[in-house]
């Protein structure tokens, strides 16, 4: 990927949302920096079209709400203007207590038709289902199953791609998850990656077959204490993994076709 100052791809392609469209858990050759789905997607739109332009707005530990004021603002003010955007949010909220679905339905469909009313294609994802590895899964699974629900129902009245992550089975299985619970690893990056470019009707590698994983009261107890508590102690303190970040690519990015 390459920064680009004059853009003349007919395919531009923004992405919006939090650490699930950041990439969090499928890190590059830098740390630092995230690859993950939208990365991946960005890859095979590039191989279909021959090349587009990319940006990426998502920023981990976001609220739905900044995400489709904030992030949507951002995506109509690049120059030009994005064709299609995904839009994904809500899994933050969806943590919190008295989660309110029909406000962050509202939200969605707001952003949703800001970017049509502005000639952008947008397409609504519901983001991979945590709930199998962590406490209280019972109210995380219901939410998720009703948020995923009204957005299906939302992107059907607008006419435009929906992608539900969250009623992936194969995604559900615990390989597919980061030693967190709360992020996909690479491999379920590549899996949601897959379902976005077919829902688009672009060709992909596919998926590749990985070893079952299995959770044992060991690996249970290490993923409390260096994972469940540290995030529960940001809820109680009011910090977020947002604090302080940016978009990885807040202006276009040249994508070109993967050689050979």
């Amino acid at each position: 990927m390459t920064q680009q100052q004059q853009i003349t791809a007919t395919v531009r392609f923004v992405a919006l949302g939090d650490s699930f469209t950041e990439g969090v858990g499928d890190p590059a050759l830098d740390a630092e920096v995230m690859r993950g789905w939208a990365d991946l997607v960005a890859e095979g739109l590039a191989a279909h079209h021959g090349g587009i332009a990319y940006a990426n707005l998502a920023i981990r530990g976001k609220l739905l709400e900044p995400i489709v004021t904030e992030q949507v603002d951002q995506a109509l003010a690049l120059d030009p203007l994005p064709t299609i955007a995904t839009l994904n949010g809500g899994g933050n909220d969806m943590m919190r207590p008295g989660m309110d679905a029909a406000t962050l339905i509202d939200l969605t469909e707001q952003g949703a038709r800001r970017l049509l009313d502005a000639g952008v294609r947008p397409v609504l994802l519901a983001g991979a289902d945590p709930s199998g590895g962590l406490p209280f899964r019972k109210t995380l699974y219901a939410r998720g199953t009703q948020l995923t629900d009204a957005v299906e129902q939302l992107a059907r009245r607008l006419d435009v791609p929906f992608v539900s992550a969250f009623a992936d089975d194969q995604v559900r299985a615990a390989e597919y998850w980061s030693e967190d619970r709360l992020h996909l690893n690479p491999h379920g990056h590549r899996r949601v990656a897959n379902l976005v470019l077919d829902a688009l009707g672009v060709e992909h590698p596919g998926d590749a077959e990985i070893e079952p994983v299995t959770h044992n009261v060991v690996s249970h107890v290490r993923f409390a204490r260096a994972h469940f508590a540290p995030w529960l102690g940001r809820r109680l303190t009011g910090r977020s993994s947002a604090d302080g970040r940016t978009g990885k690519h807040a202006g276009w990015t040249e994508v070109a076709p993967a050689a050979g």
